[in-house]
């Protein structure tokens, strides 16, 4: 944990020149996918880098993530599927560190992170992001915007569903997401799928950090510590104002939990 402290630490001492724009999913607008243009200021120059790695289908997600952008007037997009085990390509690396935009798809986010930790692929995100850049992702593509990124599984409870039907200890999983968003937990899909028992699990187990919950055809953009809500639904922040849970067998609970619950337009500092 102090070594986590410490990065945080570090990053506000240092901090990056980029934006994230994360998304929860679902339905992207022609409105959404106009403001990420123009907060990566690509309608004149530059161009779009997909990640497609989290998905099961990647040449299709380059595809299919591209249309967008195309129907948009944005002519310049690329993308390269970078293969778990296999050496980058430096050539797709260089583009990667100089996109104005980076776009990861959804899928599965351990897919992604299996792909990409411990690899160049990871630095040259995070060079592009300290550089300037506008990182944007959705669904399993918001998910590894976290430094705890939520895999999605229940380590009690190992048949899958879209959300947790308990809160408890030991049960929801973490792993290390790309850790562009330090000072938060992202979850995804959120009010859609009611995935409110997952993320009050999750700031029960990181005390220190608050959980935002995404829904669908939403996003949030990150500039430093702020945040503004983009799109057509609600953006839903858990903060434990506490810093500690309560234990009582296997079950959780925090009398200082607070809710905020924002709409489109509304702005709000993460930390």
């Amino acid at each position: 944990m102090a070594g986590i402290l410490l990065i945080v630490i570090l990053g506000a001492k240092n901090p990056v020149k980029g934006k994230l724009f994360i998304i929860g999913g679902g339905k992207r607008t022609d409105a959404m996918i106009n403001r990420l243009i123009e907060e990566a200021g690509i309608r004149e120059q530059g161009y779009v880098f997909i990640l497609p790695m989290a998905s099961g289908d990647p040449d299709s997600a380059i595809m299919w993530s591209g249309e967008q952008f195309l129907a948009n007037g944005i002519s310049r997009v690329t993308g390269y599927n970078f293969k778990e085990g296999v050496l980058p390509d430096p050539v797709y690396l260089d583009s990667l560190r100089k996109a104005p935009l980076v776009f990861i798809s959804g899928g599965d986010q351990s897919r992604f992170m299996n792909a990409v930790r411990g690899t160049e692929i990871y630095d040259a995100i995070h060079q592009a992001y300290r550089n300037g850049s506008v990182i944007a992702g959705t669904s399993a593509g918001a998910a590894v915007m976290s430094l705890y990124m939520i895999t999605g599984d229940e380590l009690r409870h190992p048949e899958y569903h879209e959300t947790f039907r308990c809160i408890e200890t030991r049960n929801i999983e973490f792993r290390e997401g790309l850790g562009l968003l330090k000072t938060a937990i992202i979850d995804q899909h959120f009010v859609v799928r009611s995935r409110h028992n997952r993320l009050i699990t999750a700031v029960f187990e990181k005390p220190e950090l608050p959980g935002i919950g995404i829904d669908e055809a939403t996003a949030i953009l990150v500039s430093g510590r702020k945040a503004e809500v983009v799109g057509d639904s609600q953006v839903l922040v858990f903060r434990n104002r506490a810093k500690s849970v309560k234990i009582l067998g296997d079950k959780m609970g925090q009398g200082k939990i607070s809710l905020e619950i924002h709409l489109p337009g509304d702005r709000f500092n993460i930390l």
